[in-house]
């Protein structure tokens, strides 16, 4: 059976390429009726914080990747470590390293040379023991050949046995590093495809070392290469990359952010608009871009606006969540669900939902919605429209527009549209029907472009739209 898993470190956000690298291994093991795996690497205890481990745990229940076995945290696993660092010792594979700290230091600042034979000075010794070190530890690792793997992604790769140190792997207080643990986490996880970073490459080696010292089976490895910005660097948040729950702040669907990070580097032809299931019947891992991913944010947007499109009223009602809305529903759900077609094919997030709404609902009203403070219309459009010559004739017909609304009652939005463009066929002899329509769009919405009008009145209904021509005629009054 296969077994993924992600294993982030809670020292800051989860953001998109660790998202990603989530994703494929969710998709591996699901594709596969496998098992997906959730484990947090806590053992840096300094760098730790409960905002990001909750940061991360808050991630996955929002993008709906589920994993199948409660959650492992290392900082709770440190016997087990420990116990395996004991075999080690047993077994002559690892040993005590008395290396003071005025030694690594001295190592560390000469740059030049190999300090292999340096750090191994404790390997075989059987001098005299310091009595003022507390010591670490150290495995013994290969001391000629090479050390290779076969990646799914990336091919063979090697490293000569002379490039690696004797590493530590428990440090002079007891506590495990990071190599140690992941080997022997992902051994007792019984995974079986690691899928991660290819920055983690470098640590490859040093984990099949242990794997070697500890008789554990080797996984499969796939190193997903990097995403980086369109210049080809790597990405920052002047390149419009947010932590994951940040997108979610910022309006973005799971679906779209889970689709946009698929195609960031896995193709399947032209395709470009995928479901969770989708993804999961045609991902291969061999198939992951072996060169790294340019991100363009403007497609996570245009993902986010099909996406929207495909959603329900209730849905889109629920992830809306506004009081104005839910009571548009209760009065009448016909005009909500006029409403909600005709906004959710014009923006890219949520957040601009909700403001197109609102704008619809609201408009022409000051932008913080305080009705007290009275209408605001688009100061350029009315000039153009209100010449000496025509405005007469526009407040006129909008007078006469909305004498004629009182007697007419359309049961949708296509009435009202076919009641306007009538009206407005019988203005012809004395203005253009288009400066008509402008401003009656002016009126209710107060700026240009918008909504259909036929939808935006039977939307508001016949009472609230003569309440805005009247409100505009007192605006022209007063300009």
């Amino acid at each position: 059976m296969i077994v993924t898993r992600f294993a982030p470190s809670p020292t800051g956000h989860l953001h998109i390429g660790g998202l990603r690298t989530a994703l494929y291994s969710y998709l591996h093991a699901r594709a596969k009726k496998g098992k997906f795996l959730l484990r947090i690497e806590d053992t840096d205890t300094r760098r730790n914080t409960q905002e990001a481990l909750q940061g991360i745990l808050e991630a996955f229940e929002w993008v709906g990747l589920e994993y199948d076995e409660p959650v492992w945290y290392q900082s709770q696993r440190l016997e087990i470590y420990q116990e395996y660092a004991k075999k080690l010792l047993d077994s002559k594979k690892a040993y005590f390293c008395y290396l003071s700290p005025d030694e690594l230091q001295a190592m560390r600042e000469e740059r030049s040379g190999n300090h292999t034979e340096l750090t191994r000075k404790y390997r075989d010794y059987t001098g005299e023991i310091p009595a003022d070190v507390k010591p670490c530890v150290r495995i013994k690792a290969p001391l000629q050949g090479e050390i290779s793997f076969v990646d799914g992604i990336k091919g063979k790769i090697s490293f000569a046995a002379s490039e690696i140190n004797d590493f530590v792997i428990l440090r002079n207080d007891g506590t495990p590093t990071y190599n140690f643990v992941v080997a022997i986490d992902d051994a007792l996880s019984n995974i079986t495809d690691l899928l991660r970073g290819d920055d983690h490459i470098s640590n490859t080696p040093k984990q099949l070392i242990i794997y070697e010292a500890l008789g554990f089976a080797i996984p499969r490895f796939y190193h997903i290469p990097m995403i980086c910005n369109e210049k080809g660097q790597k990405l920052s948040k002047r390149d419009g990359a947010l932590s994951v729950l940040e997108y979610k702040r910022a309006g973005i669907l799971p679906e779209a952010l889970l689709n946009f990070l698929f195609r960031l580097g896995y193709s399947d032809g032209d395709k470009e608009i995928f479901s969770l299931q989708e993804m999961l019947e045609c991902f291969y891992p061999e198939k992951i871009n072996s060169k790294a991913s340019a991100c363009n944010f403007s497609k996570l947007y245009w993902l986010n606006s099909e996406h929207i499109k495909t959603l329900d009223e209730q849905t889109l009602a629920a992830l809306l969540n506004l009081s104005e809305l839910h009571e548009l529903m209760r009065d009448s759900k016909e005009r909500a669900s006029v409403l909600l077609c005709e906004v959710k094919t014009r923006v890219n997030t949520l957040c601009d939902f909700q403001k197109g709404i609102i704008e619809i609902l609201y408009a022409p009203l000051a932008s913080n919605l305080n009705q007290e403070k009275g209408a605001v219309y688009d100061e350029s459009m009315f000039h153009k429209l209100f010449t000496a010559q025509h405005a007469t004739t526009l407040v006129d017909s909008l007078k006469d527009f909305s004498k004629h609304l009182e007697s007419f009652c359309g049961d949708n939005a296509q009435a009202y549209k076919t009641f306007i463009h009538d009206f407005s066929q019988r203005l012809e002899s004395k203005i253009k029907p288009s400066l008509f329509m402008q401003s009656l769009r002016l009126a209710l919405l107060g700026k240009k472009g918008g909504i259909d009008l036929g939808a935006c009145i039977f939307i508001l209904g016949n009472v609230a739209v003569q309440k805005r021509i009247e409100s505009f005629l007192l605006y022209c009054r007063n300009v």
